[in-house]
């Protein structure tokens, strides 16, 4: 940022833009759409759809879970091993679900190999799409494609084949300086 654009104020105003993006999607009202998970702060889309948007994501609360909680194969709410959120169980997404009427969550956050992963009896799914994670990982990609009659297709990506070796030294980015 600072070679190329003489200052960290690109950086900043794209950080700042973030704080207006919205925290979920809905398809047709009946895909919902997240980054991370189910808040139990929250049981309906219209509790979502209260919150104050405009602000930095806070270390805890409803909109933090809907960014940092994850599925689990243990039924109710859990503590999450991430530090932050909460797990939730088939029983509880099968509940959001039918609260709301919803057909599926999609949701991301988790690392899954083939790029997309079902789970709770089809309740949830997580889609990936950054392929070989980290440079590291050998994972697929993947994106849901929704048609015009909800019809659901994975769009399955491999990884890009490498042509320059990423630095991957650790060091201060430039815009902490």
């Amino acid at each position: 940022m600072l070679e190329k654009y003489g200052n960290a104020n690109v950086w900043k105003h794209f950080t700042d833009l973030f704080d207006y993006l919205p925290l979920t999607a809905l398809i047709e009202s009946q895909i919902f759409c997240l980054h991370g998970g189910l808040s139990p702060s929250l049981e309906t889309l219209d509790n979502i759809r209260d919150l104050d948007r405009m602000q930095e994501v806070p270390h805890e609360g409803p909109m933090c879970d809907l960014l940092w909680s994850d599925p689990d194969e243990r039924c109710g709410w859990g503590i999450s091993p991430r530090g932050a959120g909460y797990t939730f169980g088939q029983d509880i997404a099968e509940q959001f679900n039918h609260t709301n009427g919803l057909n599926l969550i999609s949701r991301a956050h988790q690392l899954v190999m083939e790029g997309y992963s079902w789970c709770q009896d089809k309740n949830v799914v997580t889609v990936f799409s950054a392929p070989n994670y980290c440079y590291r990982c050998g994972n697929m990609a993947a994106i849901l494609e929704v048609g015009e009659n909800m019809d659901q297709k994975f769009l399955q990506f491999d990884p890009a084949p490498r042509q320059i070796v990423p630095d991957t030294t650790r060091k201060t980015p430039d815009y902490f300086l």
